[in-house]
């Protein structure tokens, strides 16, 4: 049986899914042949853990070094774990070696470099997937269903409003998504895959953007403001912790990752989110014309008690609502532990507010109906493990389209790229005037 050969680049802690994929489960039909990171120290992690389980260990490679990789490793396909502001670069230049690119989301940061990976594609004939996960997840396949039926009619509008709790929230603020230069912000980064569920949802594109967020919990400013005492500049420090302290040893994978040899690059991974330089935003709200005729209503908060979303879909014939509830609560002592592990439980921890995804229709006219959703094992409802079956083996007859590539990408940061320039402009932002001709 012919296997592909892999190479990634980017080995954060991110990488780890892909590893193991390819380790484990798909290592029948795939290599991981080669890494390629500026820190072999961090890539070192990764040989160690594909030693640990019989694999051969890959070559590593530094990013300078990209082509000759892929050249003399006979890299088929590379995937694309790095930092966010790095996409395009290794995207563009990976095409231009002939091999086809897995990328993690964002697709990129800026309409420029957007419009550099769509000269690439046209140039080469090579193939970009994203891998948006939240697709995959049962409750999020479901509302698509629904919408697909025509049940609620043609769609006029959407509400969505995403939580994230100071545990993962407070996460971006501590590592290098706090530097709006090198993810594009929370509209970019974080909500692009609320953008793209949009856009798939209602299959439809978005047209006029309108943003307005600020830095209102975070950072030094806010921390004055609220009379905060003088704080450590890093979470990893002996003595007394508090819950927005990340203590890196408390985590053997991101203290191997990040501290010692591996953290020697110059990237601290446990700021304290009430220091300077933060110049991304954690309270959002956007509104977002369609192509379709349809408004979009989105709001972010990323200092929440608790974590999930809620969507509400309104047609011409009804309305579907999707209430999801990914964290209930969270006990002033806990650790970083439960958002690194999908499957921790609310309820288990105690949470008053159940974790729980509940899907109702109701049309004009008609009693309110839930729908079933069926979950499976593994993260997100069983949903990775359909993304990773997608990603490796190819993707199937698929109702739901599920699989996505860079006009997806595209189409998903073209929200966030845009919502970005409304926010320093205080002025709606038209996607066809990002100079992308995806947009036009």
């Amino acid at each position: 049986m012919t296997t592909t050969r892999y190479a990634l680049v980017g080995t954060g802690h991110r990488a780890e899914m892909y590893v193991d994929a390819i380790t484990d489960t798909y290592r029948d039909i795939a290599e991981l042949v080669a890494l390629c990171d500026p820190n072999a120290a961090r890539a070192a992690y990764y040989v160690d853990r594909m030693s640990a389980k019989g694999v051969a260990a890959p070559s590593v490679w530094g990013p300078d070094d990209l082509e000759a990789m892929i050249r003399d490793e006979k890299i088929d396909r590379v995937i694309i774990a790095s930092r966010d502001d790095t996409h395009a670069g290794l995207i563009v230049r990976c095409l231009d070696a002939g091999v086809d690119v897995m990328v993690e989301k964002p697709l990129t940061v800026n309409a420029e470099s957007a419009a550099a990976i769509e000269d690439a594609v046209a140039r080469t004939g090579r193939n970009v997937v994203v891998t948006f996960n939240y697709r995959y997840s049962p409750r999020n396949s479901a509302l698509r269903e629904v919408i697909q039926s025509g049940r609620i009619g043609k769609v006029t509008s959407i509400d969505f409003s995403w939580m994230l709790d100071t545990k993962h929230g407070a996460d971006y603020f501590r590592r290098w998504h706090r530097d709006k230069a090198n993810a594009g912000g929370l509209l970019v980064h974080k909500s692009s895959h609320h953008f793209d569920l949009v856009n798939w949802w209602i299959a439809s594109e978005p047209r006029r953007v309108f943003a307005s967020g600020a830095l209102r919990f975070y950072g030094s400013d806010n921390a004055a403001e609220r009379g905060l005492a003088q704080r450590p500049e890093r979470g990893t420090h002996d003595g007394s912790h508090d819950a927005f302290e990340l203590d890196l040893r408390d985590d053997p994978r991101l203290e191997a990752l990040y501290l010692g040899e591996a953290g020697g690059d110059g990237y601290v991974r446990d700021r304290d989110v009430f220091t300077d330089g933060i110049t991304i935003e954690d309270n959002l709200a956007l509104i977002v014309d369609y192509a379709s005729g349809a408004t979009l209503s989105y709001s972010l908060n990323a200092h929440a008690p608790w974590e999930g979303y809620r969507v509400a879909v309104n047609g011409t014939e009804g309305r579907v609502e999707l209430d999801v509830v990914e964290r209930g609560s969270l006990a002033e002592t806990e650790g970083l532990h439960p958002v690194l592990d999908p499957s921790y439980s609310a309820v288990e921890a105690g949470s008053l507010r159940p974790v729980a995804d509940r899907l109702i229709l109701q049309r004009h006219w008609e009693e309110p109906v839930e729908i079933d959703i069926a979950s499976g094992p593994g993260g997100h409802g069983g949903g990775d493990a359909l993304l990773l079956r997608d990603l490796f083996v190819g993707p199937g007859e698929d109702p739901l389209a599920r699989p996505a590539d860079w006009t997806d990408g595209v189409r998903s940061i073209a929200v966030g790229i845009a919502g970005n320039i409304s926010l320093e402009t205080g002025l709606p932002v038209k996607t066809a005037e990002l100079g992308i001709a995806l947009l036009a």
